[in-house]
């Protein structure tokens, strides 16, 4: 087998197709503070992607400023504390990178609120005109480019509207439910579109529907309100490149809907927990339908495993759910400061090692 371009060894891989060896990257691309550190004292570097040639990057649209309208709506927020475009309020935790969200509908009582609330002006050109650009230039250096919806329309949804909020207006307050998630997903199909345009090879989506012990809600409530949705967003990117890539993220044992997402056009699913989800079965079951990205698990091996042990899990994912292409490797989440530098150089060592594939 020929050497591929990390271009082309990412697409082979997603198509499921057996390529020279198997692509890798961190989850986001980058660590956690207290890991940047150690990675920018051990490497001297800046950019992990670039370190270790990640074959994937990412592009995303440009967010404007809050509307001045929410910021009301908020109130006073303590020291430290951020909004986003959203309206989404973020206050510092108490350990390393963890924040608490203030949510901006809350309070809402009536579907006229969630109507009138000011969601973000994604349809100005300055939120997308530069995509074209940076994907050109991503496949000038021969990298796969993809599109980030990465928190799609379940989670933007609860971050404004309160977990419990959200899910108790799903089962007795269904328009305001209707209006807040139609609202999302109309933002999110033009975003998808303006990806495809601009040509990017995946539509990264994600929603965490799931938990470690299953789904955070029934079947029957994700098949009503996220599963028609999802497949409104994936079919706006569709229109315009039919063979565009769709990933979809879930944490936890999301098995319960695998295979209604294969059925409304998703290629690659993430992260594969195997604290909760066993990758060899996954590839056995759905390796015909599914890539898989991610798989090695950062509540178990990265920070807990010795070196020895990580390059073991490799070797076993290569052998299992690699065969014959579909498996791009990386962390199921963040790396968190607990994980030891040694065990992050075993997991790159290992895919050098036992990644690449017989000519």
């Amino acid at each position: 087998m020929s050497t591929m371009t990390p271009r082309q060894r990412v697409l082979a891989t997603l198509r499921r197709e057996e390529p020279d060896r198997v692509p890798r990257e961190l989850v986001f691309g980058y660590f956690t503070p207290a890991l940047m550190e150690i990675f920018r004292e051990k490497t001297g570097a800046e950019d992990p992607a670039e370190y270790w040639n990640f074959e994937v990057r990412p592009v995303s649209f440009r967010y404007p400023d809050p509307a001045p309208r929410i910021l009301e709506l908020l109130g006073p927020l303590p020291p430290g504390a951020t909004v986003d475009a959203w309206g989404i309020g973020t206050v510092p935790g108490s350990f390393y990178h963890f924040w608490r969200f203030v949510h901006p509908l809350a309070s809402a009582t009536t579907a006229r609120e969630m109507i009138d609330y000011p969601l973000p002006d994604l349809q100005s050109p300055p939120a997308w005109q530069h995509l074209g650009a940076e994907v050109a230039a991503l496949h000038a250096r021969d990298l796969a480019a993809m599109g980030e919806l990465y928190i799609t329309i379940f989670e933007i949804g609860w971050y404004m509207r309160g977990m419990t909020n959200l899910l108790t207006d799903f089962a007795v307050n269904p328009e305001m439910a209707e209006v807040l998630v139609d609202r999302i997903t109309a933002l999110r199909c033009f975003q998808a579109e303006k990806f495809a345009q601009a040509g990017v090879d995946i539509l990264r989506l994600g929603d965490d529907v799931s938990q470690q012990r299953g789904m955070l809600m029934s079947p029957a409530m994700w098949r009503k309100w996220l599963k028609p949705r999802l497949a409104k967003v994936i079919a706006a990117a569709r229109v315009v490149r039919p063979d565009i890539l769709v990933f979809y993220h879930s944490d936890g044992d999301c098995r319960a809907i695998v295979p209604e997402l294969i059925e409304i056009g998703i290629n690659i699913l993430n992260p594969v927990q195997p604290e909760c989800m066993d990758p060899a079965e996954m590839k056995r079951l759905y390796g015909d339908r599914l890539a898989f990205w991610g798989t090695v698990g950062t509540q178990t091996t990265f920070p807990f495993g010795t070196p020895a042990e990580m390059k073991a899990v490799v070797r076993g994912r290569v052998q299992t759910v690699g065969r014959g292409g579909g498996l791009l490797l990386a962390p199921t989440h963040i790396l968190e400061p607990e994980v030891p530098w040694e065990n992050i150089i075993a997991f790159f060592a290992a895919i050098d090692e036992f990644g690449v594939y017989e000519n």
